[in-house]
């Protein structure tokens, strides 16, 4: 995993796979951080795979970057990678192109969202609605 402090912007471009190995070399990436950078980009074009994992480093990564009031840019989706996004949030298809419709952060919020609406249509099946 190289990562590259440029200016106001500040790089990771993970290889390989991206798996439970990769929590805390993502998680060491912004230990550095200073008040001068304002970006951080995620480049996965050399991402051939990901597992479900990976991909939650890679959330987690994001939420603590946003806490650090960092813009967040996640590019070079290849296809497993979005595959298992797709997945993992329920959207059929096969290579569907999950990394380009969302994203992180839309995808994010679709994931958090998602146990909530399970549990609204339960309660609703179920005959009890929450009390206001």
């Amino acid at each position: 995993m190289d990562v590259q402090h440029c200016g106001s912007s500040i790089l990771i471009s993970p290889a390989g796979e991206l798996d439970e190995g990769a929590g805390e070399v993502l998680q060491r990436a912004l230990d550095y951080v200073t008040m001068d950078e304002r970006d951080l980009l995620v480049d996965l074009h050399a991402v051939a795979t990901m597992d479900v994992d990976g991909l939650l480093h890679l959330l987690n990564l994001h939420r603590r970057a946003e806490r650090m009031r960092l813009r967040v840019l996640v590019t070079g989706w290849q296809p497993q990678p979005q595959q298992c996004m797709a997945t993992v949030a329920g959207i059929p298809g096969p290579r569907a192109g999950t990394g380009e419709r969302y994203t992180l952060a839309g995808f994010r919020r679709l994931l958090e969202e998602k146990p909530q609406r399970a549990r609204e249509r339960s309660d609703f099946t179920d005959g009890w609605l929450p009390h206001p």
